[in-house]
């Protein structure tokens, strides 16, 4: 029906253009430019006019550039490939393995592609060719696009390529930097196992066949531990047999899997041991604080491949068999004991040491794959240290204390080397080499003692469990971290160097893996905002040391304020099993007297759960020279000591008034706005973190942090909602997180990627009501092309002349159901005649489509339902099939393709289809919630089954109001208008008119006088069926419908009159049950109560953003919120972690998750996610959105295929970026599109704005970028437009920076704003997270595409 597409190699990569400084105006253009400085992460900017100077481009336009007036090429030279090599894309020492900008003017020139690739052979290619791709490759990923799509026209030829790259150090030896550039291409390769052309080759590494180089003892050992690998292993002794047999020559051992990780991890220990400090010759030990003897390079090198294994070990296909291999030859106790780990200059490596270290020790069987809970590990620990203790007692009579000892009294590291150091060196070694098999005895290392020591307790001793890891660690950071390069980079980070984070790649470990990655990579995002918003505020507080040498300030800061007093007021006492405090509580007092009206209102407008941040600043009391500033750290700068968060219980005004409360202890008639100017507030500070700087000051003597603090800081709300959703994660790691079974091996990247789609799901819906989906019975054919329609009545028979509505039955076999004709092939026939139109082609299978007469609703306009006008493309029919269906469905929907109106028919035929299931709706933004909303409310779903949680609610263009406080008016103002209806029903039957006095009283009405009536009634009728007038004589509540606008009777027909009075019984049912629902708002009292119920009862569709899911899942849970189906908007921009909470706002029951369906609606062709670092952008794929990888993983998605929203002119702009994206009949026929833009020469034109007034591009401030030459004509244009008499309400200005954007803002303000006939345009805003509304009538944009090439 409609076309699936399986496999998102094509999509996962986006072309992104990065954000790099400008270079200053008036410089020369040299051919070659320079490289960045010493120490910057950031390449020199280029702009375009030199990258078309320099010499690689016009070498490119000789021999490989494919540009519109490029003339013939010279035949391919490999001296030219050499001469590029040698010359340009070699370093010779320091941290950059490559000349960055070089390779990336080749990469623009298309290097790879016209050049490199076309001319590979695998015979005759040299080794500088072959490194050449390597270095392009490895570019292609930094910049973060497609890297493999050139190679799939030769997947023979790319086999062979990569053969000659895993034989490339054969005979030959590399330099420090071509090992680093080697590594960052395998690295890269094991990264992009989605790619079947790569994975085929790239896992044979990680195969069974890496075992060979295992020692005899490990070896020995890990067949004894997992016997299903003793038949595999079997086969592979077998293939030399065999080959034997037949004469053949056939060494298993030399294969190059065989022994490729080996010889790369035996290199790296040697780079690490002898080459990562250049010794002199009277030097016995390394200065551990030295930095001069440390080689950039060799350090690059060791850190690229402490990433390596990271990689190797955090994925399960590779980790099976690669753990064995790190353990065998100890690569972390190696690490642990390398003169670099303890080097100042390899801190960041000793983190990624310590992140190997976490990996290979993680809780996760795996051959099985299965995560180890708490219980299990420490099982598996008491086994472990059991059998050593045995093994002790019985061969080494020196450790019978060890062996005699209780577990507890052996579990930590220094207990247990102190146990192990009575043994000589050599029982030592046999210990650990012969009877532990820990490590091979003919390994060099296997001669220290230190080394022994540290292999058998690092296998020995009790880890930290992950739950207790989460738990100790603080959920705001501190000023150790927030300047820590390593983990927080600054925003130049270019992709050249690796760092100490989790990466978001295709696949996790296990659910507690999935969820640490996350909460690690936001809870450090966060971290640098609040960093950023630090070096805001703190240098307008201008502080310096008075002269009795305590600290002032000076100026004042919007965000920031001195604190008057702090003290520490309760700290409790740990629960049990904890040693951290269990609350810890403190007041700080502020004045606010400084600061303007509006500012002080912000202060005012702190309230419980705000968090804010307390500084300690301590300014040095002479100021910094320039040479000292230009060395000084941030915190040096600002003088800044300390950093802790914290968050509000309340606060008080001067006469110790509570402010702000929402927890009902101030009555709203007792509020009084608050007096004075001081504010104390009550702050509960992060316990975990006060245990350990309290564990600081006993130990060490630290400074006491929490008698310093001077400045208490907040940020804006919409920013500073970071702690809600840490807890969120770290609340879902200590349950049981349970997901829907059919989604959690998806979920974790393994298994069949179409598991979850509809047609492989148990409990499917075999008969769907379409409802008014189908406008006509030749919109169903046109939607089924590839099945014989036939058209049936209810009873079964066929039917000539069919009527919507529709339900339509699907055959068993629904494997045809995902192949049909692209979704804009529309048939071109109108006829009404169904038996005109089908078509009996025998191959095609019946699809049999029941038309149905619906039930009359009522005698009343309100009564109608309201009904779809869009006629849906065959794609989007298949969309709401999918949509209605359980399992998972993902729908990529390009611009102007129907996504909203999809969605909406989703959630309509779901409504009627399910409706004692509940839906819930997640989008990214409040627009996008409130656009989907306000067309729900266009369909045929009761307005009392809706609600919208959040603060997006009051911009709802509708008259009513869907807050949960809304909601509430309305029921209990729906509630009296029913009850007055009642008590007019029961004056039409002359009976007393008390029933209506509560929902309770007309329930029993309900049952003894009305329903009891059309029994008797219907009784009746079964006897007199022969009588026209009967009904209109005998109906018993003629009297209650008498003010219809025309009589309900006709007395015409008995059948069409009996259809009329079941049409007001029904009516009548349906006010009844209205009052039943609303029976419950009448006994809850409370406001808060019946909020609550109706969140967790009444509402069948609640819609929310994914913010305020993760915000307040924690209320979800304790209120019992439960819903079956999650549709999901705008999914491609919202973090891979706010997708994954809304799945888990409701506790699962009897051990299984309630969720049965999850539509995935966005498109990652567009905007992703916002990350504002750009480290955890491009190093740990932060901006992929679990849509975007869900596509990369080859999960089933339906793209929408046909845009009613732009002319095809302008939609050719984009739609080459889809699969068959192709334009509605409406825009290709429709007269609007068809004419010309008055004053316009072009539906679209791309503009060169020279410089204004001498002066292009500037930056104000770093990242801040501004064009006054392009505001002013985009500007002009805008008023071209205005004075020929385009409408301001239909034209948008778009730019791609703020800083451009509020320049314009300016502009607008001064040249258009003061004329009442120009005025200002309907919007203007930047790209970034923005979606245009579109509307019938044609819009215009006018939108700055400001590029740099660097």
């Amino acid at each position: 029906m409609t076309k699936i597409y399986g496999t998102g190699m094509y999509d996962f990569r986006r072309h992104r253009v990065a954000e790099y400084p400008v270079a200053a105006d008036g410089l020369p253009l040299p051919e070659k430019p320079p490289e960045s400085k010493p120490g910057s992460d950031v390449p020199s900017s280029m702009t375009l006019i030199e990258i078309q100077r320099d010499r690689l481009t016009k070498i490119a336009a000789e021999n490989w550039a494919k540009t519109a007036d490029s003339g013939p090429k010279k035949p391919f030279s490999p001296d030219l490939v050499n001469e590029i090599y040698y010359t340009e894309l070699t370093v010779k020492a320091g941290r950059k393995p490559v000349p960055l900008q070089r390779v990336m003017i080749l990469e623009v020139s298309q290097y790879l592609e016209n050049y490199l690739w076309p001319n590979f052979s695998p015979e005759t290619a040299s080794f500088e060719h072959v490194m050449s791709m390597i270095l392009m490759v490895n570019e292609k990923f930094r910049e973060n696009v497609a890297a493999w799509i050139c190679f799939y026209d030769k997947k023979d030829m790319f086999k062979a390529f990569l053969e000659r790259v895993l034989r490339l150090k054969e005979g030959r030896s590399l330099t420090i930097a071509e090992k680093t550039n080697y590594l960052l291409f395998m690295i890269n390769a094991f990264q992009s196992l989605e790619d079947e052309i790569v994975s085929e080759m790239i896992m044979r590494l990680a195969s069974l066949e890496c075992w060979h180089s295992l020692s005899y003892g490990r070896f020995q050992m890990e067949l004894c531990l997992n016997k299903n690998l003793i038949r595999r292993w079997r086969r592979i002794a077998m293939r030399a047999k065999d080959a034997t047999k037949r004469g053949e020559t056939f060494d298993p051992t030399t294969i190059v899997e065989a022994n490729f990780l080996r010889n790369l991890i035996e290199e790296f220990l040697v780079v690490l041991d002898s080459e990562v400090f250049c010794k002199h010759e009277d030097d016995d030990l390394v200065d551990v604080h030295g930095s001069e003897d440390v080689n950039d390079s060799c350090l690059l090198y060791c850190e690229r491949f402490m990433e390596f294994l990271i990689d190797l070990l955090s994925q399960l296909p590779t980790r099976r068999l690669v753990r064995p291999l790190v353990a065998d030859v100890a690569v972390i106790s190696k690490c642990h004991l390398s003169a670099l780990y303890r080097h100042e200059k390899g801190k960041l490596f000793a983190q990624l040491v310590d992140l190997l270290q976490y990996y290979e020790g993680f809780e996760i069987d795996d051959h099985k794959g299965v995560q180890m809970d708490d219980d299990d590990v420490l099982r598996a620990h008491y086994k472990r240290l059991q059998a050593f203790q045995l093994l002790a007692f019985r061969k080494i009579p020196k450790l019978r204390e060890l062996a005699l000892a209780n577990v507890g009294s052996i579990n930590k590291r220094a207990d247990l080397a102190k146990k192990l150091s009575v043994l000589s060196p050599e029982e030592l070694r046999d210990l650990v080499c012969v009877k532990l098999k820990l490590v091979s005895k003919d390994d060099p290392w296997s001669e220290r003692v230190d080394f022994l020591i540290e292999v058998t307790v690092s296998f020995f001793e009790k880890q930290q469990s992950q739950k207790e890891a989460i738990n100790a660690l603080p959920l705001y950071p501190n000023e150790q971290i927030m300047w820590d390069e390593s983990l927080v980079p600054s925003i130049n980070y270019s992709g050249e160097g690796c760092l100490a984070l989790p990466k978001l790649n295709l696949q996790f470990l296990t659910l507690h893996d999935y969820l640490l990655r996350n909460f690690n990579l936001f809870r450090l995002e966060s971290t640098y905002e609040i960093r950023e918003d630090i070096q805001e505020a703190v240098p307008h507080l201008l502080a310096y040391v008075n002269n009795e040498g305590e600290t002032a300030f000076r100026g004042w800061s919007r965000m920031a304020v001195p604190i008057k007093e702090f003290r520490i007021t309760e700290v409790k006492q740990p629960n049990i099993g904890e040693v951290k405090p269990s609350v810890v509580t403190a007041k700080v007092t502020f004045s606010i007297s400084s600061y303007k009206a509006q500012i002080r209102s912000e202060w005012n407008a702190l309230k419980e759960h705000d968090v804010l941040f307390l500084l300690s600043i301590r300014p040095s009391f002479e100021p910094l020279s320039s040479e000292e500033a230009s060395n000084a750290t941030v915190p040096q700068k600002l003088g800044l000591q300390y950093v802790r968060g914290c968050e509000i219980v309340e606060v008080r005004d001067e006469d110790g008034t509570l402010m702000n409360d929402f927890t009902g202890r101030i009555k709203r008639d007792e509020w009084k706005p608050p007096k004075g100017d001081l504010r104390t507030v009550t702050i509960a500070l992060d316990t975990a973190q006060y245990h350990m700087d309290v564990s600081d000051i006993a130990e060490t003597g630290a400074d006491d942090v929490y008698g310093t603090f001077n400045i208490l800081m907040r940020r804006k709300p919409k920013e500073n909602n970071f702690k809600a959703i840490l807890e969120s994660i770290r609340d879902l790691m200590n349950e049981t997180c349970i997901v829907p079974k059919w989604l959690h091996d998806i979920l974790l990247g393994y298994g069949d990627p179409s598991a979850a789609q509809w047609t492989n799901m148990p409990d499917l819906i075999k008969k769907v009501d379409f409802k008014d989906t189908f406008l006509d019975a030749a919109h169903v054919i046109e939607s089924f092309p590839n099945y014989k329609v036939r058209f049936i009545n209810s009873d079964g028979t066929d039917n000539s002349n069919p009527c919507p509505p529709f339900r339509i039955k699907f055959p068993e076999n629904l494997e045809s159901m995902v192949h049909a004709l692209p979704g804009n092939v529309i048939s071109t026939q109108t006829s009404n005649d169904a038996s005109s139109m089908q078509d009996d082609h025998s191959d095609k299978v019946e699809l049999v489509v029941e038309a149905y007469v619906p039930p009359d609703p009522g005698p009343y306009p309100q009564d109608q339902p309201k009904q779809n006008s869009v006629r849906f493309t065959p794609t989007q029919v298949g969309v709401i099939l999918s949509g209605v269906q359980p399992g998972l469905t993902m729908v990529v929907g390009p611009p102007g393709t129907g996504k909203t109106d999809t969605a909406v028919q989703i959630l309509n035929v779901l409504y009627h289809n399910c409706p004692s299931q509940r839906t819930l709706i997640i989008t990214h933004s409040n627009q996008a919630l409130n656009d989907l909303f306000e067309k729900i409310m266009e369909r045929d779903v009761p307005a009392r089954y809706l609600l919208r949680l959040g603060q997006g609610e009051q911009e709802l263009a509708t008259e009513l109001d869907f807050s949960r406080q809304g909601r509430v008016n309305a029921m209990l103002v729906r509630r009296l208008e029913l009850l007055s209806e009642v008590e007019r029903l029961a004056r039409s039957l002359q009976l007393p008119e008390d029933v209506g006095y509560t929902c309770e009283t007309a329930g029993y009405f309900w049952l003894l006088h009305v329903y009891s009536r059309w029994e008797l009634f219907l009784a009746a009728c079964a006897q007199n069926q022969d009588k026209p007038t009967f009904i209109q004589d005998r109906f018993p509540f003629k009297e209650f419908f008498s003010n219809t606008a025309k009589p309900i009777f006709a007395a015409e027909s008995f059948e069409k009159d009996m259809h009329t009075a079941k049409g007001c019984f029904r009516h009548l049912q349906t006010m009844f049950q209205e009052l039943e629902e609303c029976r419950a708002f009448e006994l809850l009292k409370s406001t808060v109560d019946r909020s609550n119920y109706l969140m967790t009862k009444q509402a069948k569709i609640v819609a929310m953003t994914c913010t305020h899911a993760a915000l307040k899942r924690k209320d979800f849970l304790h209120l019992g919120f439960k819903y079956d189906n999650l549709l999901m908007e705008e999914s491609a921009q919202i973090l891979e972690i706010e997708t994954f909470i809304p799945m888990l706002l409701q506790r699962q029951e009897d051990d299984r998750a309630r969720l049965k369906r999850c539509i995935l609606i966005g498109d990652h062709h567009q905007l992703p996610p916002v990350v504002k670092n750009m480290a955890f952008q491009k190093y740990s794929h932060m901006d992929q959105s679990l849509f975007t990888r869900f596509v990369r993983l080859g999960i089933p998605y339906i793209e929408l295929n046909a845009q009613g929203r732009a002319r095809p002119s302008l939609a050719r702009l984009y739609n080459w970026r889809y699969k068959d994206l192709g334009d509605l009949s409406y825009v290709k026929e429709n007269e609007i599109f068809q004419r010309a833009n008055s004053g316009f020469s072009y539906d679209y034109q791309l503009v060169d704005v020279p410089d204004f007034h001498g002066r292009g591009e500037s930056a104000p401030s770093p990242w801040f970028y501004q064009n006054e030459g392009e505001a002013e004509y985009i500007v002009s244009v805008y008023m071209y437009m205005r004075l020929l008499g385009y409408p301001a309400s239909k034209i948008s200005i778009l730019t791609t920076y703020n800083g451009q954007k509020l320049l314009i803002r300016d502009v607008i303000n001064r040249r258009c704003v003061p004329y009442d006939f120009i005025g200002p345009p309907h919007k203007l805003t930047s790209f970034k997270g923005n979606k245009m509304t579109s509307s019938c009538y044609p819009s215009f944009v006018l939108a700055l595409w400001v590029t740099f090439v660097t």
